[in-house]
């Protein structure tokens, strides 16, 4: 847990209006500031952001609280992210909470990610019968790219066409390679492939439909520094916005 008065220090030091206007840019109105709220449709401003309060309050929706409360509601962050975020803003180190962290993994995890959902979606693009796949089972082109899915091609390495150091330790450690006893192989073969993202929207594995006579018929990334199968919820972040509008959940 983090010490209530961190918080209250870290909001002293935080200047709200600052804050908002870098999300939402505002206009001087007497002593305080305006725009148009960001969390309902409107024309007129109601959106009220005050530097001596150090608050921000719609007249039109009633959102209102502090810097840390607009960073959750806007950037749809958590609690801890949200500390995390402007601790960060101001060079304030967050106090540990005595709960053991994981390591933080190394940045080329994060990057073989990215680089292979590029290729597969790229590769999307150009296999007919995936996209067929997909339109029978009634994925519009605008689903497929909000999800950013795509398609790993058959054969043993298709990834060698985006990693030129087929043999490096990440591919492995990331999940997108398996080492057998002759070979190195990609673990996703001929598969509709769909990035599972982490509540801030990082891509920490994949989940992969076979499209031929292949078994599995789906096959999810093992267990890796980045990907732990308990914590996550697939479409959890592309989901965030609409369940706080709808007020539930359907899971």
């Amino acid at each position: 847990m983090i010490p209530r008065d961190f918080i209250d220090t870290l909001l002293a030091r935080v200047d709200i209006v600052d804050v908002i206007d870098r999300r939402v840019p505002l206009k001087k109105a007497g002593q305080n500031y305006q725009a148009c709220c960001p969390f309902h449709s409107e024309k007129t401003p109601s959106f009220t952001v005050s530097p001596t309060k150090q608050f921000y309050h719609c007249f039109g929706c009633g959102a209102h609280g502090t810097a840390l409360g607009f960073l959750m509601e806007y950037e749809h962050m958590s609690f801890p992210d949200a500390v995390g975020a402007l601790a960060q803003d101001v060079g304030l180190p967050v106090p540990e909470s005595g709960e053991p962290d994981r390591p933080k993994p190394p940045p080329a995890l994060w990057d073989a990610l990215e680089q292979a959902a590029q290729f597969y979606k790229k590769q999307l693009k150009q296999t007919p019968h995936a996209i067929d796949y997909l339109k029978r089972r009634g994925l519009t082109g605008t689903i497929a790219a909000r999800y950013g899915i795509g398609y790993a091609p058959d054969g043993w390495s298709p990834l060698k066409q985006v990693f030129a150091d087929y043999t490096a330790d990440t591919l492995a450690a990331s999940g997108l390679v398996v080492d057998g006893d002759n070979r190195r192989y990609d673990r996703f073969r001929d598969r509709i492939m769909f990035p599972i993202k982490n509540a801030k929207g990082r891509i920490v594995g994949f989940g992969g439909r076979v499209l031929g006579q292949g078994e599995p018929k789906y096959l999810n990334s093992p267990e890796t520094p980045l990907f732990h199968k308990g914590s996550e919820l697939y479409g959890l972040f592309e989901a965030r916005a609409a369940i706080k509008a709808a007020g539930r959940a359907i899971v």
